[in-house]
């Protein structure tokens, strides 16, 4: 539950954040007309994103065994993509999020367009809904128990959802940087189990060697246990990983923790040109 549910928190907060900082920019513009439109266009991107959400999973359970693990190799690999991306870009930009969205949104109704904002918004809902889509699905492949995970991304989107309205009536605060902080991460070791559950799902369906056994984790990670949940599900550890796996998690692991962790420096902002006579 814990990884979908921080899954759920961090993709739902990003759209919201950003559907959130827009749609208080125009209740502050008076622009209720541009709001509506945007309002209708988070709706159909949602709407587009349960859509990919439930054909991802009826043709992920349509096929044989073998074709199975390597669609499930395919969505892990997307997946670790997707999140290390996310991450990055938003270690980067968490920081100026809000002030960067207001300029933009106050230059597009300068030039008395407000199509831009919904826009905006739209694909927003709709790259987060797609990369919640796939990271989420990679995930249930490697979960025990389908319900806790979908509870918890339930319950993430949720409060990911109630941050983002609390951010447009003006009353949440947050240190941005610091929340994505902690929260990337966690997304790292969720991302570094997915590499090693692609690594094992490659082998059963064919697509490279298994290799030899690295440790016997049996005495830890005990099927059907609370903490073999918490480490197969967050940290992908498996009872018996292979050196192939074991490779492929440190090697995302490490250099991904150390980036996120490592402080950001502030971006640059432009010096305005001097006023002339």
């Amino acid at each position: 539950m814990l990884p979908t549910f921080v899954i759920g928190l961090r993709e739902g907060l990003e759209a919201a954040l950003i559907v959130g900082i827009i749609a208080s920019f125009l209740a502050q513009q008076g622009r209720r007309d541009a709001l509506r439109k945007v309002w209708i266009g988070v709706g159909i991107a949602v709407a587009i994103c349960v859509v990919v959400a439930v054909a991802l999973q009826v043709i992920s359970s349509d096929l044989p065994q073998r074709q199975q693990e390597q669609l499930e190799t395919v969505i892990g690999v997307i997946a670790v993509l997707m999140v290390s991306y996310m991450v990055l870009w938003m270690r980067r930009h968490a920081r100026d999020l809000r002030g960067d969205l207001e300029s933009a949104a106050g230059k597009a109704l300068a030039d008395g367009s407000a199509s831009a904002l919904v826009l905006m918004a739209f694909l927003a809902v709709l790259r987060e809904g797609f990369e919640t889509s796939v990271f989420l699905l990679a995930t249930f492949n490697e979960s025990s128990n389908p319900w806790y995970g979908g509870t918890g991304a339930a319950l993430g989107i949720l409060l990911a959802v109630g941050i983002g309205y609390g951010i447009y009536r003006g009353g949440v605060k947050l240190n941005l940087s610091r929340f994505f902080r902690i929260t990337g991460v966690v997304l790292v070791l969720v991302a570094a189990g997915l590499v090693a559950t692609a690594v094992m799902t490659a082998f059963e369906g064919g697509w490279i060697n298994q290799g030899a056994q690295a440790f016997d984790l049996s005495w830890l990670v005990r099927p059907g246990t609370p903490v073999a949940s918490v480490l197969t599900g967050v940290l992908g550890i498996q009872p018996y990983p292979t050196w192939p796996m074991v490779t492929g998690w440190l090697v995302y692991a490490v250099p991904m923790a150390a980036v996120v962790l490592w402080p950001a420096r502030k971006r640059a902002r432009p010096t305005p040109a001097p006023a002339t006579a």
